[in-house]
């Protein structure tokens, strides 16, 4: 029986040291800044990025893979008879799944294509899973089937500190951001579908705080936490960290952190948090 290869795309939120350590292949994103071309993860880092945005006179733009890259990959890794599975951030933000399910058309590998329906940490919760049942020897079956799981017992809360780059992007229209920052409006939105939802808004980072940490209590009441984790644009000082020491108090201390991808602060914007967690 050949062995199972996974793939994802650079906005996991996962480091170079674990991605070498589990054999986890990256296929990353680009964004163009002004007339310059970058590559995700290789010669742009998420704080770095933030400086390189706020310079810039126009929002910089993320662009999936080509299908190409992925045929490439797949190609390669597949030639042997060995089996795929390709686990990326939700198509609703990118056409990066899209992408890959193009390629897994294409090539002659065994390529499962999976929308993980989220991006940073949340993205990064799945593979580890993925990883674990690899190694435990389950089929690709088995770990396509036990990440639908996951999926639906995780959650993922996105709060930006300033609506501009969801305007620019389109994400939302501009009347609702003229009213966000005329209030002084903290949006907090899900992406529990895949698509950037609003749920809540708050009028300070202390009322954010407050909300998320009493969802999670809601959500996770009678169950075990398995992971929680904070994705963040310079977020920290302003909601993070009393987020983060709010959790602590309910007894959960191994809260991961993590400096977002470019592709997500390009969205977001500075300042933007994700809450991230998964409990059963």
């Amino acid at each position: 029986m050949g062995r199972i290869h996974i793939v994802t795309d650079s906005t996991c939120d996962l480091s170079k040291e674990e991605l070498l350590e589990s054999n986890i292949h990256v296929v990353p994103l680009s964004i163009q800044i002004g007339d310059r071309n970058y590559i995700d993860g290789v010669d742009v880092e998420p704080v770095s990025f933030l400086q390189l945005m706020k310079e810039s006179k126009t929002l910089p733009k993320s662009s999936q893979p080509a299908p190409g890259q992925f045929k490439e990959l797949y190609d390669e890794l597949g030639k042997n008879g060995d089996q795929i599975i390709s686990i990326h951030m939700t198509g609703s933000m990118s056409g990066t799944v899209e992408s890959a399910r193009q390629a897994a058309s294409m090539t002659n590998s065994d390529v499962t294509v999976v929308d993980s329906r989220y991006i940073a940490i949340a993205l990064a919760i799945q593979i580890r899973e993925a990883i674990r049942l690899r190694d435990e020897g389950a089929t690709v079956e088995q770990i396509v089937s036990r990440l639908e799981e996951v999926r639906k017992n995780s959650r993922l809360f996105v709060v930006v500190d300033t609506l501009e780059n969801l305007i620019k992007g389109g994400r939302i229209g501009k009347g609702t951001g003229m009213i966000g920052s005329l209030l002084n409006i903290k949006p907090i939105a899900t992406l529990d579908d895949g698509a950037y939802t609003p749920v809540a808004k708050a009028r300070s980072h202390k009322q954010v705080v407050k909300h998320l940490y009493e969802q999670f209590l809601e959500d996770t009441k009678g169950k075990t936490v398995k992971s929680v984790g904070i994705s963040h644009a310079d977020g920290l000082e302003t909601m993070g960290n009393a987020l983060i020491e709010k959790i602590k108090t309910s007894g959960f201390e191994n809260i991961e952190v993590k400096f977002t991808s470019p592709i997500i602060s390009t969205h977001t914007g500075p300042g933007a948090l994700g809450f991230i967690y998964f409990a059963e």
